[in-house]
């Protein structure tokens, strides 16, 4: 009985019983512990594969993006070294001449108000000058050098010595 004695005294001792109580609450902690980690370690692994995914969509997205914007520039460029081409091309660049012509005496129509008769008569003689040229009264030579402005019967001082050295 001395053995039964013994472990009663260290059962009812209030040290004891505080102790396995307290380590009871302590295993219980410890378990529901071990249950939440082991929820968590879970969630981190699905979280860690949700955002693997989610990089993986946005690497192929800004490689695709990465390719259209090359494939633009490249078409920019080719764009560009077109326009310089065709630029080039015989007969552009006077059509484009042209073209700021046109729009400078469109400006000039609006602001000076003497200058639209004066253009227009300037503009007959100019046609009436180049279909004489065509049909060849005005020589070959004049239209050459420019001189087909000026009409054949007011020659001009530079036109006298050019024909006077022709023997015409």
């Amino acid at each position: 009985m001395e053995d039964t004695n013994w472990i009663a005294t260290i059962v009812n001792n209030p040290f004891f019983r505080g102790l396995v109580i307290g380590l009871l609450v302590a295993l219980i902690l410890w378990f529901r512990g071990m249950l939440k980690t082991r929820e968590l370690q879970r969630n981190l692994k699905k979280l860690r594969e949700h955002l693997h995914i989610k990089l993986e969509i946005d690497s192929e997205e800004n490689e695709r993006r990465k390719a259209e914007r090359d494939k633009i520039l490249q078409e920019r460029d080719n764009l560009r070294n077109m326009v310089q081409v065709l630029n080039q091309k015989p007969g552009r660049q006077e059509m484009r001449q042209v073209q700021v012509y046109q729009k400078a005496i469109e400006m000039m129509f609006e602001r000076s108000p003497g200058f639209a008769p004066a253009w227009q008569i300037t503009v007959k003689e100019a046609e009436e000058d180049l279909k004489r040229a065509e049909r060849g009264i005005i020589p070959f030579f004049k239209r050459m050098t420019g001189n087909a402005s000026t009409s054949p019967e007011k020659p001009s001082k530079k036109n006298l010595e050019l024909e006077q050295t022709t023997g015409k």
